[in-house]
C-alpha cells in the first residue's frame, strides 16, 4: 500500500473538492445518455403513447375516444412519456455510473453481494412494467370503463391516462423490488429469514394496505398489486435463506476443519506470533507452563470460535509497547538520519486513535502488517484487536 499523500495528516481520504468532481462529471454523463436516448425515442413519441394507451383503447365503447382537453396536451403529453421513457431505459447505465462512484468505497465481499443485487433490481423492475402492462391493465380498464353508468360516455383525457400508467407502473416496478429488499435486510443483520416468516399475517395485511396506497380506489388492482408483492415476499425470504446458508458455509467449514497447511512435526499458521501471557485460572495473567497467548484477530490457526483463542493487550501494556517502539525509534534515529518509517506509521496510528479516526488507523494498520517486522506487525495486531473489540 501507498504512503499517506500528506505526510502532515496521517490517514487522510480523497478531498471532498474531488469526491464532488467525480459526482459532477457522472451525473452530466447520466444527463447525456438521457438526452441521447430521448433524441431517439421523440420521432416516435406519437407511437409510443399509442402503444401505451392500447389496454384503454381495446375497452372503449364504439364511437368513443380518447380526447385533449387542454390546448399543449397533444405535444406536451407524448413529448413527456418519450421523457420518461428515455429515463425507464436508460436505467442500467445510470445505475452503472452510481456504482461506478460508490464501488470504490466498498469492500470486496460488499462488491460481490452489491453487483447480483443490482442487475437484479434492473431486471425486477422491468418485469414490474411488463406485468402491470399486460396483466393489470386490460383488467383494471375493462372493469372502468364497464362500470360507467347508462348513458356515460367514457372518453378519457390523454394526460390524465399518462399520468394513471406512469403511477401504475412505478408502483409495480418498486413492488417487484421486494425480493432484494429482502435479501438486504438480512444480509446487513436487522432481521432473519426466520423472522420474516413469523412475521408473514402482518405482511399480508401491509401488502394490502400498499396495494390500495399506490393503486387507484378500485379492489381488482389492489388486489392485482397485493398479491405478487406477496409471492415476491415469499420468494425473497428463500433467497435470504439460500444467501444466508452460502455466507455461513465458509464459517462452519474453518470452525470444524483442521488447521490447514500443517503436518506431523509443523507448527500451525500463526505459531511463533504469540504475545504476552495467557490468563490463568486466578485471572493474575501468569501461565504455570510457560505458555504464550495468540494474540490479534488475523492470527492464522486454531479454531476461530475458541473465546480463549485471543487475548487483546489492555490499554495500559498497548501504551507501554508504543512507548517502547517510540524508545527504540528514538535511539535508532540518532544512529541513523532517516527514522523507520513503519515507526513513523505507528506514531501516527496514536495520534489518530487519539483524535478517534479508524479509518485512517485501519489503513496504517494494514500498511505495518505489510511493511514491519515482527515487533511491529505484532502491534499493530492488538490495536487492530482492540478497534475490533469496541
Amino acid at each position: 500500500m501507498s504512503s499517506p499523500t500528506n505526510p502532515q495528516a496521517p490517514g487522510q481520504e480523497q478531498p471532498f473538492v474531488s469526491h464532488l468532481v467525480e459526482l459532477r462529471d457522472r451525473l452530466i454523463r447520466m444527463l447525456v445518455a438521457v438526452l441521447l436516448v430521448f433524441l431517439v425515442l421523440f420521432p416516435f413519441a406519437n407511437d409510443i403513447y399509442i402503444y401505451v394507451a392500447t389496454p384503454l383503447m381495446a375497452q372503449l365503447r364504439e364511437g368513443t375516444s380518447m380526447i385533449a382537453t387542454q390546448v399543449a396536451s397533444p405535444f406536451l403529453t407524448p413529448f413527456k412519456l418519450a421523457l420518461v421513457s428515455a429515463v425507464f431505459l436508460s436505467m442500467p447505465y445510470l445505475l452503472f455510473q452510481l456504482w461506478s462512484f460508490v464501488a470504490p468505497g466498498l469492500y470486496s465481499h460488499e462488491r460481490q453481494l452489491a453487483i447480483p443485487l443490482l442487475l437484479s433490481s434492473i431486471l425486477l423492475f422491468y418485469l414490474g412494467m411488463v406485468f402491470a402492462y399486460y396483466a393489470v391493465f386490460p383488467l383494471i380498464f375493462a372493469f372502468l370503463t364497464g362500470t360507467a353508468p347508462a348513458g356515460v360516455a367514457v372518453m378519457t383525457d390523454i394526460s390524465h391516462y399518462l399520468d394513471f400508467v406512469l403511477t401504475l407502473f412505478f408502483a409495480f416496478g418498486i413492488a417487484f423490488e421486494i425480493p432484494i429488499a429482502t435479501i438486504l435486510v438480512v444480509a446487513a443483520g436487522i432481521t432473519t429469514p426466520e423472522d420474516l416468516a413469523r412475521k408473514r399475517p402482518y405482511l399480508i395485511v401491509g401488502v394490502f394496505v400498499a396495494g390500495m396506497l399506490l393503486t387507484p380506489p378500485d379492489v381488482i388492482s389492489q388486489t392485482l398489486l397485493a398479491l405478487p408483492m406477496w409471492i415476491l415476499f415469499e420468494l425473497g425470504v428463500l433467497a435470504s435463506r439460500f444467501f444466508q446458508q452460502r455466507r455461513r458455509a465458509p464459517e462452519e467449514a474453518q470452525a470444524t476443519a483442521p488447521t490447514a497447511g500443517t503436518s506431523a512435526g509443523e507448527s500451525p499458521p500463526g505459531e511463533g506470533l504469540n504475545i504476552g501471557p495467557t490468563p490463568s485460572s486466578d485471572g493474575q495473567g501468569d501461565t504455570s507452563d510457560g505458555e504464550e497467548a495468540l494474540v490479534g484477530r488475523d492470527i492464522a490457526g486454531g479454531n476461530p470460535l475458541d473465546p480463549e483463542r485471543f487475548r487483546p493487550l489492555t490499554e495500559e501494556e498497548m501504551e507501554e509497547a508504543l512507548d517502547a517502539i517510540e524508545a527504540d525509534e528514538e535511539s535508532a534515529s540518532k544512529a541513523l538520519d532517516e527514522p523507520d518509517p513503519v515507526d513513523q506509521k505507528l506514531r501516527w496510528i496514536k495520534e489518530l486513535r487519539d483524535q478517534e479516526e479508524h479509518t485512517g488507523v485501519r489503513r496504517l494498520l494494514y500498511e505495518v502488517l505489510e511493511e514491519g517486522d515482527d515487533e511491529q506487525r505484532q502491534v499493530a495486531r492488538n490495536i487492530l484487536a482492540q478497534i475490533d473489540d469496541r
